[in-house]
């Protein structure tokens, strides 16, 4: 007959007193051991939540400020090319294209050292997940989208630009 978890440990208490009169009932529950076990894990998860934000963060800004720095001192060449016919998105492309050459060595450093470092991590589980291509994919994705939106801004502000603003001095 089940009584509820704490008249049965009161129940267990008894018989182990009636049984081991000298000993010490100390019970403990599998579920909070096992919870017990992975707080180092949960705190290592929310901190590298944190610090791939910050990353980020810190990514998307220098892009950005590459990408006005490079619109800035690119400005006569951006105004001839118009001039001479080049589209918006001829432009665009000459702009990002560095960029985008950029965070594919980056990635291409980054991934591999990834994949050996959660593989190092992973290897400490019994039970374990196998490391595929996929969240590799996702990354490469969520990169190249992230690094289109960061630089798309100033590349399409510089190739929208009238050319005789940036070619009056000359």
């Amino acid at each position: 007959k089940i009584c509820g978890v704490e008249r049965t440990i009161t129940n267990i208490e008894t018989l182990v007193k009636k049984w081991n009169p000298g000993g010490v009932f100390e019970f403990s529950f599998l579920d909070e051991q096992y919870q017990a076990q992975y707080v180092s894990e949960q705190r290592i998860s929310v901190l590298s939540r944190y610090f791939a934000g910050l990353g980020i963060l810190i990514m998307c800004l220098g892009l950005f400020g590459l990408a006005a720095f490079n619109a800035e001192v690119r400005s006569k060449e951006i105004g001839i090319r118009k001039v001479l016919g080049a589209s918006t998105r001829a432009v665009v492309y000459l702009l990002s294209k560095d960029f985008f050459r950029l965070v594919l060595i980056a990635v291409l450093i980054s991934f591999p050292v990834a994949w050996f470092l959660m593989n190092n991590w992973l290897a400490g589980f019994q039970y374990r997940i196998k490391l595929d291509s996929g969240v590799f994919v996702i990354a490469l994705i969520s990169i190249v989208l992230i690094t289109a939106l960061t630089i798309s801004f100033q590349s399409i502000k510089a190739a929208l630009v009238n050319p005789t603003k940036s070619l009056k001095g000359e």
